[in-house]
């Protein structure tokens, strides 16, 4: 059978230049048939060649590209050619232990993503393309990176959004999920069968490792801590005491094990709502030297944007307002719904109208082996900013 084509409007030349989605009210013709995750070919409404892609009519992302040649072959070796690529790049990039391996788009490899926890893979299969290529990938890994076992983390709601069901489980012979992974000098518990995510998030290692230049005897405020990176961190450096705060039970109690773990007695976790604690904290006049801001993503899409601004820029006012001259602000957004430059204006404004003056003494994204690929803005979600405030 002939391969399918597809013609889509190609507004401002954004996939010319490399944006791999394709949405649904893009394609203006069809031509020839598919099954939902087929590759098809896509040509532009000029019918300039755009590529390859899967396809998908169940998502409102209805392909998502592979390879900007429309006569390049997706097969077997394609896809594990992809694969043996990315590791070697982080192999380039200095990462042995515990890495991200494959970053989805950014490794040409839409919807899937894998991590390393020491010779453990934790592998998401975030879209009906990517799955069809399922044994594909898994067999691949298995040759490439060679690891002592494989966990399944098929366990995401956005896999509803393509049609695909729930499950997460082991591939292969099963191992133990409980691990301890090494992350700048710490011990850090990562349980690839429970963790958010893959198990646990491997994307702050170079932001956590920014905290030694400035813990040294501070006293240090680690909200919406998870478990325990930023807290950890500054008490493994020296701070003089480091409290950290989040929502979730499970959380506390996985960062208090952390701590445990690396006998850091200064540091100490406890179940709190972030906004009520600082509120209170600028109500009784409590200060402490570093105050840390790691929020899960407020914005889950771009219509979320007004009120996310908003909740960003309040708990950054909060903070701010219980921070001593000389002390310094960690705050940070996962969201990439909130662009670098948004972020920093919400971050202005929240100071201007906290009535402090702050100096930025360091910025960090994402570590080398979550790249960001130019030309796909989504790529770019991470953002940190060290801010002293005088």
């Amino acid at each position: 059978m002939a391969q399918a084509r597809i013609s889509v409007n190609d507004t401002q030349d954004r996939i010319l230049r490399g944006h791999p989605w394709i949405f649904a009210n893009q394609i203006v013709k069809e031509e020839g048939s598919y099954e939902p995750g087929d590759v098809v070919q896509v040509y532009d409404a000029r019918r300039r060649a755009l590529g390859q892609g899967y396809i998908n009519p169940a998502s409102l992302i209805r392909v998502r590209m592979l390879t900007e040649h429309v006569e390049e072959r997706v097969n077997k070796e394609f896809i594990a050619g992809r694969i043996e690529r990315a590791w070697k790049y982080r192999q380039r990039m200095g990462y042995t232990g515990s890495c991200r391996v494959v970053f989805g788009d950014a490794d040409l490899l839409p919807g899937l993503v894998v991590d390393k926890f020491n010779d453990i893979l934790s592998v998401q299969f975030l879209t009906l393309g990517m799955e069809r290529w399922k044994d594909v990938v898994l067999g691949a890994l298995q040759e490439v990176i060679k690891p002592e076992g494989i966990y399944l983390r098929n366990d995401v709601l956005i896999r509803e959004k393509e049609g695909l069901a729930l499950d997460k489980g082991f591939h292969g012979k099963p191992f133990k999920t409980d691990l301890l992974i090494d992350e700048n000098g710490l011990k850090l518990h990562v349980d690839v069968a429970q963790g958010q995510k893959t198990g646990h998030f491997l994307d702050q290692v170079q932001n956590h490792a920014e905290m030694a230049r400035i813990s040294k005897g501070r006293r240090v405020l680690d909200c919406f801590t998870h478990t325990g990176g930023f807290g950890l961190h500054a008490a493994h450096y020296g701070a003089k005491e480091v409290l950290g705060l989040d929502i979730s039970d499970e959380a506390v109690s996985q960062a208090t094990r952390n701590a445990a773990a690396n006998a850091l007695k200064d540091c100490r976790f406890k179940v709190a709502n972030v906004f009520d604690h600082l509120t209170e904290m600028s109500r009784t006049g409590e200060q402490w030297d570093v105050i840390v801001l790691d929020p899960p993503a407020f914005a889950k899409n771009r219509g979320a944007m007004d009120n996310a601004y908003r909740g960003y820029k309040e708990i950054n006012l909060r903070a701010l307002k219980c921070i001593p001259n000389g002390g310094f602000l960690v705050t940070c957004s996962c969201s990439q719904h909130m662009t670098p430059d948004l972020f920093r204006k919400m971050v202005a404004e929240a100071a201007r109208d906290a009535g402090r003056r702050v100096r930025e003494v360091y910025y960090g994204a994402q570590p080398p082996d979550h790249p960001i690929l130019w030309g796909v803005p989504e790529t770019h979600y991470l953002k940190c900013l060290m801010l002293e405030v005088l």
